[in-house]
């Protein structure tokens, strides 16, 4: 959508991409730019509730130092001066980071993750903490401790999770740009259900130091934004080696920009790519997937076709076993990572009467510090990791695991990209699936497997399902390192559908009714 289309004195409906490109110009300033969005955050997050904590000061300070620098004719990163938020999942010097959780309510972290760092260092304002599932642990920001987010297409719906607050920031443009988390799709899958874009990178592009780990074989963190270009401009930023983690991959980040920017120029071709369609989870035939969601991406599918793509069926015959893989590793890693959190050094403490035990304290605070869902998982990877079980339940679902893994090599030996549908079903009503978990994990049928696999993923919008006029999304998937294949297809593919509906895939969301 080009400038002229959106109102002069509503900044904050420009992309990113024109935000970075008016700062450059000198025809709009980092301080009118974040404290529009700032204000436009103090209207609608007490009905969102997607910040759990706007850091206004801190965002205008940066903000001012940029116009500062501007002036003075310094050289500035692309995207210096547009405003960032941070899924509070990350550690942010200063300012306090919770996780979503009871249990890290008062957390003021002494130091910065790697990934704010480098957002500092981009000069980029952050404007707050983002809500979330409780550590991360959920498919709808219901589980956190402080009120669930809600949806700006539908506020009795939810805006998936874990990271539904920075998807619901980014789609009610309370924030350009956000970074989440995703460790089984807690990225892509509320990109889908709010009509954003949601990329996963390759395990290990993007540094994990201080990141709260859920379960550390899993995360990754990547980011959420309302254009292809604009989230690779922020993967730009907040990806490369990090000596910090031991994960990190020591190698060149692909150019995820350049790929974006050739391949949403007019006229791209995807002629020579073949796409697969990967029948396990491309949902034909199966009565969990809406069928207006198939019904975007049989359409997302013929426009790739008219791009000059092959379009080619694949068979991963072990992804079948990924959810149930999945759920052994993350609770078994979680329980693990979990149990940190024990009273003595820090977060909640509990301290039941008459010269408790470090026991009887540990307990009682474990019990008022956690959720619901995050005991349920602890006493699941508990369980899986207990002896007698460990080779039965983890030792096998890491076996599964490898065969994933190869299912995805043999695909990519015949394929470019694989693609499915994000998720089965657009974002359902709040509360219709906490009393049923498995309900509940099945929103990650089809992005679990690059997750196991280590892969790289990406949600696009694919349009609007037609039962509902709520988002769909579709899935793209590249091999280890390719991430630069995501955001080429992704921006040929939203380009097509940009100028097929003569604008964005998904304009906007309704305006959002503000309550008293």
């Amino acid at each position: 959508m080009s400038d002229h289309t959106t109102p002069a004195q509503d900044v904050t409906r420009l992309t990113a991409t024109e935000m970075a490109d008016r700062l450059a110009a000198g025809t709009l300033t980092s301080v009118e730019l974040t404290q529009a969005h700032l204000d436009r955050i103090a209207r609608l997050n007490p009905t969102l509730n997607a910040f759990l904590l706007v850091d206004a000061d801190g965002a205008l300070a940066t903000a001012r130092e940029v116009d500062a620098a501007r002036a003075q004719g310094e050289q500035l990163p692309r995207l210096a001066g547009v405003p960032v938020a941070v899924k509070d999942i990350a550690c942010t010097q200063g300012l306090t980071t919770t996780a979503g959780s009871r249990m890290l309510e008062h957390f003021v972290p002494p130091y910065d993750a790697t990934i704010v760092t480098r957002v500092r260092d981009a000069r980029m304002p952050i404007l707050g903490k983002t809500n979330m599932d409780e550590f991360a642990m959920g498919s709808s920001t219901e589980h956190s401790a402080f009120g669930p987010t809600r949806n700006p297409w539908d506020l009795d719906r939810i805006p998936g999770g874990s990271g539904g607050g920075s998807s619901a920031a980014v789609a009610a443009y309370l924030a350009p740009l956000a970074i989440g988390s995703d460790t089984g799709g807690s990225i892509r899958q509320p990109a889908a259900v709010t009509g954003t874009v949601g990329a996963k990178p390759t395990y290990g592009a993007v540094s994990r130091y201080g990141v709260i780990a859920l379960a550390s074989s899993l995360d990754q963190i990547g980011p959420c934004a309302r254009t292809v270009i604009d989230a690779a401009l922020l993967h730009a930023v907040i990806a490369g080696h990090d000596p910090m983690d031991s994960t990190s991959i020591d190698a060149p980040v692909p150019d995820v920009v350049a790929a974006a920017e050739a391949a949403s120029a007019s006229g791209a071709d995807l002629t020579g790519l073949r796409v697969g369609v990967v029948t396990e989870i491309s949902g034909s035939g199966t009565a969990a997937f809406q069928p207006g969601v198939l019904a975007r991406f049989e359409e997302a599918l013929d426009q790739l076709r008219d791009l000059g793509a092959e379009i080619v069926e694949v068979s991963c015959p072990h992804f079948g076993y990924a959810m149930a893989a999945y759920y052994l590793i993350l609770p078994s890693e979680a329980s693990s990572n979990l149990a940190r959190y024990d009273a003595m050094r820090y977060g909640l403490r509990e301290t039941p009467e008459d010269s408790p035990s470090a026991e009887q304290v540990m307990g009682a605070s474990r019990d008022a510090g956690f959720g619901e869902e995050v005991k349920r998982r602890i006493i699941l990877g508990t369980y899986a990791l207990s002896s007698g079980y460990y080779d039965a339940y983890y030792g096998q679902a890491q076996k599964v695991r490898t065969l994933i893994a190869r299912d995805f090599e043999a695909a990519f030996e015949q394929v470019d990209v694989l693609v499915s549908p994000t998720a089965p079903t657009t974002a359902f009503k709040i509360g219709d699936k906490t009393q049923d978990p498995m309900a509940m994990y099945l929103n990650d049928i089809a992005t679990i497997p690059a997750n196991l696999a280590g892969v790289p993923g990406m949600s696009v919008p694919s349009g609007l399902a037609d039962e509902d006029g709520l988002p769909a999304g579709l899935q793209l998937l590249a091999p280890a390192m390719q991430d630069q294949r995501l955001y080429a297809v992704g921006a040929a593919l939203e380009a097509r559908l940009r100028q097929k509906q003569g604008g964005y895939v998904i304009e906007q969301a309704p305006e959002i009714e503000v309550t008293a």
